[in-house]
């Protein structure tokens, strides 16, 4: 059977018991399955103080292929939908590890991640290529938030990323 969506799962970082979104840090990956359409399931709320200064912070989650046997061929990754905030802007890079392995950890969610490149990958004809992902293997993503000083307050601010893949009958 080939792999469907349903077997593409996005997984926290942080350590294998970690389900708090703030601390998907890097390191390894978490059992906790991201949930889709969810309020703060990667970034916490802006607090006034960030939103008056402005704030950068960055998170890791996992691709993971979840299906049995099958690789994720030429899967790439984009942000499909941007946050509707004029003052919040997301963008995406590849883990500097490997596929499969472990991404590097950073202190705390103010600390950019070392040869990480982001971009404004926000259609899919600019997405980031990941190449073929191993049955039950992962790829590493971070995430960098960027709110503008001044920041006004949006209620349900999010933002969709979305991976896409070809796959063997």
């Amino acid at each position: 059977m080939p792999i469907v969506a349903s077997d593409i799962k996005f997984h926290l970082s942080g350590g294998a018991a970690n389900a708090d979104a703030n601390a998907s840090l890097g390191g390894i990956i978490s059992s906790t399955v991201i949930v889709d359409a969810s309020l703060h399931n990667l970034f916490d709320v802006v607090s006034g103080d960030e939103a008056a200064a402005g704030d950068i912070e960055y998170r890791c989650f996992y691709v993971k292929n979840n299906h049995a046997t099958l690789a994720m061929q030429n899967t790439k990754i984009w942000v499909q939908s941007e946050s509707a905030s004029a003052d919040s802007d997301e963008l995406i890079g590849l883990g500097s590890s490997a596929i499969g392995a472990t991404e590097q950890t950073v202190t705390d969610e103010s600390t950019a991640p070392t040869s990480v490149i982001f971009s404004q990958a926000n259609l899919e004809a600019n997405a980031l290529v990941i190449g073929n992902i191993p049955a039950q293997s992962t790829m590493a993503v971070w995430v960098r938030r960027d709110i503008t000083a001044a920041a006004s307050a949006v209620n349900s601010d999010q933002t969709t990323i979305r991976v896409k893949c070809e796959t063997a009958a």
